[in-house]
């Protein structure tokens, strides 16, 4: 692919001769993002929406970079085609500015993919169909000259895809999730009771037949007079139920904390905060965990972090950070940040005042550490809490023993946690954090930090 395709001076002149009462001139990279609203006056975004697009105008410059490694180009079009095959645009059905931005990325590339690549049976059929949508649809009104369109016979299909209905698969996965609830909560049918029909007749007769004959008993007894006597049921006195013990409680521990290793796979300016960033992160987390999303093939977290102004955004790009994951999640200016992502600033002296103007630096774990590996501190082994009690202030509680030691690694001192000095942290050394894999987290240059 050539070079001018990942250049944004080229992407603004392509946008500027299709909208030029939009794009102007003076327009710049930094104004990619916004440029939705301007180019689709009509449409409004949600916050999340705008977070969605500036992730997929990256996406577009990856997918157009020439030197990217062969395998992972081909995970980016495999999770991009899977995104398209139940949405028309990038967004949904809105169109954005995203949508352009890959249209004119990627259709050079798909006007060389041979018949099979396009619709052949691993081939990358919505990405052709959104192409094709995007270069004749009146939603976008885009003026290509015919001769620059990308030529798509739709009579040329090689293989025809079964299409996945988002409701029907909805409903699948809900009734499997009932038919193991079913299994587990199955109980001991009485004896001689049977097991009903599929269609739950045979129980049914089975219990109309029990009530109908004490019923007819009683008719011919009021008729008769020699009906049989029944003594009175003596009442049985009512057990008390047993109390449900507590859970018991956790001792105070940083293990508590899911300290875990994240990826950042985008970061970008909070589209209403000068002072937040919004990344993308890879924790490792499974498909269907709460608060998660998919993004370029990966379950990711959307993490809001104070850090703008503080460190540069190209250096949050694809690197690897630590993050709290057990936070409760929480709404930073419309945007639901899922995590936290962790930094070392300097210990301020007695009597000196926090003016937040940094230096701040990142906790960064081996290079080799993966995406969603567990960090925990030495000496302090342990399982996490699922979610933290905002009520009982773990963190808050613990977060002052976070520390760097004078060689650089991140580390915890229990002996600035008052609550711990009762116990077994009086005589525990600062312990390391490591990951389960050996490997110690540390800072660039920040020793005896707050860590936070």
């Amino acid at each position: 692919m050539s070079d001018s395709l990942t250049s944004p001076t080229a992407l603004l002149d392509f946008l500027s001769s299709n909208y030029p009462s939009a794009v102007s001139s003076s327009t710049s990279e930094a104004d990619l993002p916004g440029l939705s609203n301007l180019i689709f006056s009509n449409t409004t975004y949600t916050d999340n929406e705008k977070v969605e697009t500036s992730q997929w105008l990256t996406t577009s410059t990856r997918l157009a970079t020439p030197d990217e490694d062969e395998a992972k180009h081909a995970e980016r079009l495999g999770s991009l085609n899977i995104h398209l095959s139940t949405r028309t645009t990038l967004l949904g059905s809105k169109p954005s500015v995203a949508d352009l931005a890959l249209y004119y990325r990627l259709s050079p590339a798909v006007k060389s993919w041979s018949a099979e690549e396009r619709t052949g049976e691993h081939g990358f059929h919505h990405i052709v169909r959104f192409i094709d949508f995007v270069q004749n649809a009146p939603l976008f009104g885009l003026s290509v000259k015919e001769e620059d369109k990308v030529n798509i016979d739709l009579n040329d299909v090689k293989f025809v895809h079964k299409p996945i209905d988002a409701k029907e698969e909805k409903e699948r996965k809900r009734k499997e999730k009932a038919a193991a609830t079913a299994v587990d909560s199955q109980t001991t049918l009485p004896v001689g009771k049977g097991k009903a029909d599929d269609d739950g007749k045979s129980g049914k007769k089975e219990m109309a037949k029990d009530v109908a004959q004490p019923a007819e008993e009683k008719v011919q007894g009021a008729v008769t007079g020699d009906g049989p006597q029944r003594s009175k049921k003596e009442k049985k006195e009512k057990q008390p139920k047993p109390q449900k013990q507590p859970p018991k409680e956790a001792p105070l521990s940083p293990c508590l904390i899911d300290l875990r290793v994240g990826h950042i796979l985008n970061a970008i300016n909070h589209p209403n905060a000068d002072s937040l960033f919004v990344s993308t992160i890879a924790c490792g987390d499974p498909p269907g965990t709460d608060n998660t999303s998919e993004y370029e093939g990966q379950v990711v977290r959307t993490v809001c972090s104070g850090l703008n102004g503080l460190v540069p955004l190209e250096e949050m790009q694809g690197r690897k950070i630590i993050a709290v994951c057990n936070l409760k999640p929480v709404t930073m200016r419309g945007i639901k940040s899922a995590a936290m992502v962790l930094a070392a600033s300097p210990r301020l002296k007695e009597g000196e005042e926090d003016n937040h103007k940094g230096p701040v630096e990142l906790v960064t774990p081996p290079a080799d550490a993966k995406a969603g590996e567990r960090v925990l501190f030495e000496g302090w082994a342990g399982e996490p809490d699922g979610v933290l009690n905002p009520k009982k202030k773990v963190w808050e509680t613990l977060q002052p023993g976070f520390t760097t030691t004078p060689g650089l690694e991140v580390g915890f001192d229990a002996g600035e946690v008052p609550q711990l000095q009762e116990g077994e942290g009086t005589a525990k050394p600062t312990g390391k954090l490591v990951t389960s894999s050996g490997g110690t987290c540390t800072v660039k240059s920040l020793s005896n930090a707050v860590v936070r």
